[in-house]
Formats: C-alpha cells, sequence, structure tokens
C-alpha cells in the first residue's frame, strides 16, 4: 500500500502500488464542472494513467488550469494529425505557431489549393474521432527503438531530436496506428477533446481551442494580417536558409557551424532595424517613435539599437521611458486580490506624461522624472531635455500602442512599433515553440542577473503578467505601423546555460515546480550555445549581459 495525500481535500488514504490516477479521482468522486485531465504528482504533472508506487502528494486538474488546458491542446494537436492522415496520407501537417485564438497550421504535400470543402472534410474527421473516445497511450521505449518507429512513421525531425538527446528511454505517443511526440503528456482520450473549430485562415489552417477560462466556448477569430505577415516572412526565412527545427540548429552546432549562423541572424536582425529607421524617416511630419510590447520582448535594446540607426539618418534621438512616468505607490490601482496592478494603463500618470510630450514637441526645456521602484515615488534629479530640429522622440513602454497613452498628441508625429519574441524556429513539425515561453525563460534569466528575483519569483508572477499583457497590451498590437520579430532562433541555446541552474532552484514543495521541470525538459532538447559569438548589441545582451549598452 501506498499513501496518498489529495490536496483540495486535504485528506489522506492508502492505495494499492500500481494503481492508476484515473481509478483514484473515480474512487473518491473527484469530479468538477468539468473532466479531470490530469494530476500535479509531487508537483509535477502527471497523466491520468500513472501509477503510484511511493507515498504521493496528489492535486488533480481539469480544463480551468493552466496545465489541463495545455494537455487539452496537445491531444488535440494529435485528434488533427489523425484526421489529416487518415483524409490525406501522403500530406504532412505543419502546426506553425499560435494566432488569432488558435494554431496556425499548414498541409504540407496537398495537390491544389486548400478550400473549404477540405477543412469541412477534415473538421468532420476529428469530429468522428472525438465520438469514438479512443484512448491516447504513451510508451517508454529504448531510444534506437523509438527512432526505427519515428523513421516507419515518416517523422524523420522527430528521429534527429532524439538521436543525439543523449536518453537512454524515449516517449512514444499512439493513437490506434498512429504514433507521434508531444512535447508533454496527453489526456485519457479523445471523448474529453470534444471543443474546437477548424477555419480557413491566410491559406492554412486555424485550430481553434477552448481557454481555460471559457472551456466550452470558441472566441471569435480577429484578423491579425501585420502580425501574420511578419510570423510569414519568418518561417519563409528560416526555411529558406535551412533552420526551420531545433535539430537544425543542434546539427550546426556538431558541424562548427554555429558561430556563422549566429552572425547571419545578428546581421538579419540588424538589417530589420534599419529598414525601420528607414521607414520612420520617410514619414516626414513624425517626431515620435512609439515602441510596445509585452514582458521581455526586448522593447529596451530595440529601441536603443533603432535610436542608433535613427542617428545613421542625421536624428538626434531623445529616448524616454514610460515606466518614469507611474503615479506614485499609493495611488496605484489594484487587482482583484488586492495586489498592486503595476500592468493597467492607470498605473502611468497620463497628464503628466502627455504634458510632458507636448512641451518636447514644443520646443521647451522639460524636467523630467526618473521613477524609484524602491520607494514608489518619482524622483527629480535634474534631467533636462529639449528637442532640437533634427531630434526624435523614441518612447518605449507596455501602453505605447495604447490611443489614451498620447491621446493629446496629434497621430500624425507618431511612428507605431509593436515588439515581440516571435520564435520562428521549432521542436518539430507538429510541436511549435510558444513565444511566450521564449519569453519566459528570457525573463527568468534577467530577473535573477539584474533584479535580484529567483526563478520562484518569476514563475508566480509570469500568470498575472500574462494576464495583464491579454487586457492591456495585446488588443493595441495592429495599432503599430511595424510589427517587428525580436526573436532570435539560437537564442534559446545561449540562454540554455543560464536558465538550468536558476530554475534547478526551485523547491519540489513549490506548485510552481511543475513549471520549472517543463522548461528544463524544454530546454534539453537544444545543445548549448556558447555566448562568446553573440556581438554586444545583440538583443540577447538585455539578458544575460555584457552588451554595450546601459540599461
Amino acid at each position: 500500500m501506498s499513501t496518498v495525500y489529495i490536496e483540495g481535500i486535504n485528506q489522506k488514504f492508502d492505495f494499492p502500488f500500481g494503481t492508476r490516477l484515473a481509478e483514484i479521482a473515480k474512487q473518491q468522486n473527484l469530479g468538477s464542472n468539468y473532466p479531470i485531465l490530469g494530476a500535479l504528482v509531487n508537483n509535477k504533472v502527471r497523466d491520468l494513467a500513472y501509477k503510484i508506487h511511493k507515498p504521493i502528494s496528489v492535486r488533480f486538474f481539469d480544463i480551468t488550469s493552466t496545465y489541463g488546458v495545455e494537455m487539452y491542446a496537445r491531444s488535440l494537436y494529435f485528434i488533427l494529425f489523425k484526421a489529416v492522415k487518415e483524409e490525406f496520407p501522403q500530406v504532412n501537417l505543419k502546426i506553425l505557431h499560435s494566432i488569432s485564438g488558435g494554431e496556425y497550421c499548414e498541409l504540407d504535400g496537398l495537390e491544389g489549393e486548400l478550400n473549404q470543402e477540405i477543412v469541412d472534410r477534415l473538421e468532420a474527421r476529428m469530429q468522428k474521432i472525438t465520438r469514438q473516445d479512443l484512448p491516447f497511450t504513451r510508451d517508454e521505449m529504448l531510444t534506437p527503438l523509438a527512432l526505427e518507429e519515428f523513421k516507419s512513421h515518416n517523422l524523420n525531425e522527430k528521429a534527429r531530436l532524439f538521436e543525439n538527446r543523449g536518453k537512454i528511454f524515449t516517449s512514444v505517443y499512439r493513437l490506434n496506428d498512429y504514433v507521434n511526440y508531444y512535447y508533454g503528456v496527453l489526456v485519457p482520450s479523445t471523448g474529453l477533446v470534444d471543443t474546437y473549430k477548424l477555419e480557413l485562415y491566410e491559406g492554412g489552417l486555424l485550430l481553434k481551442l477552448p481557454s481555460r477560462k471559457f472551456p466550452k466556448s470558441i472566441p471569435q477569430t480577429r484578423k491579425l494580417p501585420k502580425l501574420f505577415s511578419v510570423y510569414k516572412s519568418y518561417k519563409k526565412w528560416v526555411t529558406d536558409i535551412g533552420v526551420a527545427y531545433i535539430s537544425d540548429i543542434n546539427d550546426k552546432i556538431d558541424n562548427g557551424e554555429i558561430d556563422d549562423y549566429i552572425k547571419i541572424t545578428e546581421a538579419f536582425h540588424e538589417k530589420l532595424i534599419a529598414a525601420l529607421a528607414d521607414k520612420v524617416h520617410a514619414r516626414e511630419d513624425v517626431k515620435m517613435v512609439l515602441l510596445s510590447g509585452p514582458s521581455s520582448s526586448g522593447k529596451t535594446t530595440t529601441c536603443k539599437r533603432l535610436s542608433v540607426q535613427l542617428g545613421v539618418l542625421g536624428y538626434k534621438p531623445v529616448q524616454i521611458s514610460v515606466d518614469d512616468f507611474f503615479v506614485e505607490r499609493d495611488e496605484t490601482p489594484k487587482d482583484d486580490e488586492g495586489e498592486y496592478n503595476f500592468e493597467t494603463i492607470n498605473a502611468i500618470d497620463l497628464p503628466l506624461l502627455n504634458r510632458t510630450l507636448q512641451d518636447l514637441l514644443e520646443g521647451k526645456e522639460v524636467n523630467m522624472p526618473t521613477f524609484n521602484f524602491v520607494t514608489g515615488k518619482k524622483e527629480w534629479r535634474g534631467h533636462k531635455l529639449k528637442m532640437k530640429g533634427n531630434s526624435m522622440l523614441v518612447v518605449e513602454g507596455i501602453h505605447c500602442l495604447n490611443p489614451q497613452l498620447t491621446e493629446q498628441i496629434d497621430d500624425k508625429y507618431k511612428f507605431k512599433i509593436f515588439a515581440s519574441a516571435l520564435i520562428s524556429v521549432s521542436i518539430d513539425s507538429q510541436n511549435p515553440i510558444p513565444t511566450s515561453d521564449n519569453r519566459l525563460i528570457r525573463r527568468i534569466v534577467r530577473d535573477y542577473r539584474y533584479r535580484n528575483y529567483s526563478a520562484l519569483d518569476t514563475l508566480r508572477r509570469w500568470q498575472s503578467v500574462r494576464d495583464g499583457e491579454g487586457k492591456y497590451i495585446f488588443p493595441y498590437q495592429e495599432n503599430a505601423d511595424v510589427v517587428f520579430n525580436t526573436a532570435l532562433n539560437c537564442e534559446l541555446g545561449v540562454l540554455k546555460q543560464y536558465a538550468i541552474p536558476i530554475l534547478r532552484e526551485v523547491p519540489e514543495t513549490e506548485p510552481e515546480y511543475a513549471e520549472a521541470s517543463r522548461l528544463l525538459k524544454f530546454l534539453s532538447f537544444f545543445k548549448t550555445i556558447p555566448d562568446k559569438s553573440v556581438p554586444p548589441g545583440s538583443i540577447l545582451r538585455e539578458f544575460v549581459g555584457g552588451s554595450h549598452f546601459s540599461y
């Protein structure tokens, strides 16, 4: 027998060795408003097929948890994969990136153009698979056998990924006669994945998923042409240069080509920043560049590098951070839990900011504030600014695309940029890398090195940050004149060496241990890239140090 401590009901029970989590949930009648999909076992995510073999602490979850909605999404990917293979055996499904409340997919090898008839046909096949309530199963196989299995199903990039991972065993997921691998566990069966929608979108498929807040509804699709265009151009570029998957980057490390690849990616980035400055220059009335983006999107370095390129064109950039215009701490709004809400635009002293910008545009000398985050107050340290005829304001902050932030300034003077780390390399063709994971790893490294925050501190706050971005930042991203991608495909290999020891400090006793474990597993797919070849002006230097910019 083994003791099981069940969180939520705060009780403990004894069960025979080998009892599955699904049996425990059923026996204890642990249902909720939604089906139980998995559990945290000693703060690690497990599927319901997990067999107990020692004393454990268990917290069951459904789709309303972050872990549950991620399991749901992975399981839906497998259902779509099976549907595509059954309807079009020679077609390869590519799940590329998130957008508009879903995952954008393409069908590689499809004869003719994708049309609504094909979309309807695939959705009908998915619904059939769902109704059959087929079990998802996972086999732990010796890695050489798993590689043979992947290759026999033409999943060659998966085989390449695991070939050099250095693990004795590899997981293989099965759905009837189809095999695949997904970055994380799946729900017990297809019948639990009953809310989704397949749409024709920008020449491809959009697989729409429910959210943890609205598990039984599908959000209306919002067209995001600027964001999609950037995704598309980057995906084409990484495919053209032959670095679409993690295994491609790992091969360059093995072949001694990684330094040259870093030079190419950095040069490509600089070329895009120069082009951005040219677009600003082409607008004769522009006096102010507004640069927005979510947490750890590299806004600050982008602001500084853009200022350099504007200097090449004869401007004298004047950089301003909206963070210096926070209201005093005792005036800061609070969220539903009574915590300070620094994400809302009402945390900014809007009258002071608008008055300052207006005075600068009128040529007046302005005394600039500096916000002291320790005392929670603005300080006036004698920092004065005055614009000249060739000056250009470069304003950086998360709310810069919200019209309310600069509502007193005429739009003709503004050039608006949205910066985001839209990583374009994938784990493999059915496992895209969420941009939020890229930003989270950046933030964990930066917070630890420069803000004295542990990985635990950062992970605890991350969901609140994400919720704030969804409310206050992303709704305005299409207001931008340009969407700028700050991600570098090689960066996770560089960040790995910094992130792993920080993540390992998260105690097993904390709920955030599950997320830390997930990120450690994710980083294990990347081979380490020494940062000696990363130039001092790289956006990566904002997070790992060694930049020739001051922050």
